[in-house]
């Protein structure tokens, strides 16, 4: 148990009915970061996209040049098994990790080889809207030739936490970040959304920011809902002119911003639309 969490563990061939220690000391990843990993959800009896994010965290583990010890239909096998060590009904996070034990000769560098593999799957409420608030981060995204944006990899989440709690110490629950050249690319935990004259715009990916499962997914049901989806380059000022902010992601899956800076932003008819489809859609699969 962790933070009144039930947490069960796999690794190394069983399932642990505890948040079970799995990184050794000398591990490489212990002091040099050397980590990937994705996160699904179960809620209401329902893994969306399950074998997207499975596959996904396979794709991250040999961007980082980690040699993967597992498929993406065996970890989907296994999460599915360990879900049943849960309430059918219990609201899950999912998340499987992969890192480098040993070292290369050069120390910095790891053995592809060594790659490990766990997962661990644990109680999680979802987040109801309401009260969702976001500013401005004074910290930027990293280009691709600076770091490993195209994996879901630990080693970026340094950045992505300085952002929340820097937004979090000001009273606000999120914060845009920007990209190194000024546009808008995400918060620090979720893909944004602005609405405008009803249509939706979202910024276009460009290698600094993760194009998340649940965005493609938003944007595929609100384009067969009839609704325009533009993905393009956008600034603060854009988002200060929006007549709806809205983030997608894991934890909430899609959730309306009540606040940006200092305007209240009432509930609007497009992201409770986009929130309705994706439940519909959830819930369906």
């Amino acid at each position: 148990m962790a933070l009144g969490r039930e947490i069960a563990t796999w690794f190394q061939g069983r399932w642990h009915r505890e948040d079970a220690m799995v990184i050794r000391a000398a591990d490489h990843v212990s002091w040099l970061g050397s980590q990937v990993f994705d996160g699904a959800r179960q809620f209401e009896g329902s893994r969306p996209d399950l074998d997207l994010h499975c596959a996904r965290l396979v794709r991250s583990a040999e961007v980082m040049g980690l040699r993967p010890p597992v498929d993406a239909d065996t970890m989907q096998g296994l999460i599915e098994e360990g879900c049943k060590l849960f309430s059918p009904d219990a609201a899950l996070y999912l998340r499987g990790i992969m890192w480098a034990r040993d070292s290369a000769p050069g120390i910095i560098d790891f053995v592809p080889e060594s790659t490990e593999f766990a997962l661990c799957i644990e109680t999680l409420p979802m987040p109801g809207p309401g009260a969702f608030s976001l500013t401005v981060s004074p910290f930027c995204r990293p280009r691709p030739d600076m770091a490993l944006t195209e994996a879901k990899a630990g080693s970026l989440y340094a950045n992505n936490g300085r952002i929340m709690a820097e937004a979090r110490a000001r009273g606000f629950s999120n914060a845009l970040s920007l990209d190194v050249n000024g546009h808008v690319a995400e918060t620090a935990s979720t893909n944004v959304f602005m609405v405008r004259d009803g249509v939706v715009l979202t910024p276009v990916p460009n290698g600094m920011f993760l194009n998340g499962i649940t965005r493609q997914r938003v944007i595929a049901l609100l384009r067969a809902d009839g609704v325009e989806v533009r993905e393009q380059s956008l600034t603060v000022e854009d988002f200060h002119g929006a007549e709806e902010i809205f983030v997608t992601g894991n934890i909430a899956k899609v959730m309306p911003v009540a606040r940006f800076e200092d305007r209240i932003l009432p509930p609007g008819p497009v992201a409770a639309r986009a929130r309705s489809l994706y439940w519909d859609y959830a819930l369906g699969h």
